[in-house]
């Protein structure tokens, strides 16, 4: 499918939430206004106050969807007792397939009419206490493109992306996030807990290279020499946004991080309208004047952890059985004798899960001790 452009979102109605103060509002506010469906995508979820005014959309005939993530990390419990909860009173549940390492995009779509993307969870410690924001646009292209992905992942079927404005980890991401950084002739300011993707930390500073100044709200995870960021002072940081020559702007769910471009189901889009990018800079330069000064704490700090991780993943690695002792634990008999296994490279089927295991263990360190809480 031919994707369009940027320019496409300028023609139309923009609002711009910013977080803490008007999420539960704003959410709640549209839920109520809804007349005919709500489509809600809900990773991690504890306000009552959303359930309650969802649960009213159904009491007054709105058809309400949720599709919510087969997991999260510490929250999978909690996610299983919301459907319990969702279902009994009417809402139409479908749970997120598990071939993505995680379904983390924040979208909520009302009448098919309206696309709220926000960079905050539906939860008392995004909406209350963190720095986020949230976009809402009646740009039909964008609609249409949210109600597409939606739909696909609902019932577990491909999307292909149609639109170079609306951005989905893992399909259109880096792509579009790398024409829209390379695209900088001035500025760009940033907020992200975890710029770390290589490609885009050399985009970066080719565009420091180009004259372009780059500010960066958050934690850098490899170390640049051109590169810096300042830690947000008094907020929790949740979002993701970037804003490129105060011309145009990319929020969404991702990170310029490789799991986020690459291996999760992310959402985000890009526009460029004037009232919501001057928002954001002035929230932006505010935010900046009061960071605090890292200096490279940060980038030594993620490099010790990565060393960390490498080091467990190599001492866990020493420990796991070979194939064939876990194959003969389990049947008593030598895997040479399974006729099952006959012709299968066993030093290579080895070598693979070795490898598989180090890579995941290593990936869940560096999680535990390198991530913000997502």
């Amino acid at each position: 499918m031919k994707q369009k452009s940027h320019k496409e979102t300028k023609k139309h109605t923009w609002k711009l939430i910013v977080q803490p103060g008007e999420g539960v509002d704003a959410v709640v506010d549209a839920i109520d206004k809804a007349s005919q469906t709500i489509e809600i995508l809900i990773f991690r979820f504890d306000r009552k106050e959303i359930e309650k005014a969802l649960i009213r959309a159904v009491e007054r005939g709105v058809a309400v969807s949720a599709l919510i993530a087969w997991t999260n990390r510490g929250g999978e419990r909690h996610l299983r007792r919301l459907e319990t909860r969702f279902l009994a009173a009417g809402v139409t549940v479908s749970r997120t397939a598990s071939d993505l390492a995680r379904y983390h995009g924040k979208m909520m779509i009302i009448d098919r009419e309206l696309l709220y993307v926000l960079g905050f969870n539906y939860t008392a410690l995004d909406i209350d206490g963190s720095r986020s924001f949230g976009v809402v646009t009646s740009t039909p292209a964008l609609v249409r493109e949210a109600v597409r992905l939606f739909e696909a992942d609902s019932n577990r079927q491909p999307y292909e992306p149609g639109s170079a404005n609306f951005i989905v980890s893992p399909l259109n991401a880096r792509e579009e996030l790398a024409k829209f950084i390379s695209g900088a002739k001035k500025e760009l300011m940033i907020y992200d807990p975890g710029v770390g993707d290589p490609q885009m930390i050399r985009l970066l500073e080719e565009r420091v290279r180009a004259g372009v100044t780059v500010r960066i709200i958050g934690m850098l995870k490899r170390p640049s020499k051109a590169l810096k960021a300042l830690a947000m002072n008094g907020l929790r940081l949740h979002t993701r946004t970037i804003i490129r020559d105060n011309e145009c702007a990319f929020l969404g769910s991702q990170s310029l991080r490789a799991a986020e471009l690459d291996g999760r189901r992310e959402v985000g889009m890009i526009f460029g309208d004037g009232s919501i990018i001057k928002g954001l800079t002035k929230v932006f330069e505010s935010d900046w004047k009061a960071a605090k000064e890292v200096g490279d704490r940060v980038d030594d700090e993620d490099v010790l952890s990565e060393k960390l991780a490498r080091k467990v993943a190599k001492a866990i690695s020493k420990e796991i059985p070979t194939v064939s002792e876990v194959i003969e634990s389990i049947s008593g008999e030598s895997v040479l004798k399974k006729s099952k296994l006959k012709g299968v490279d066993i030093d290579a089927l080895e070598e693979t899960v070795r490898t598989a295991v180090k890579s995941v263990v290593a990936d869940t360190i560096q999680e535990v001790a390198g991530s913000t809480a997502a």
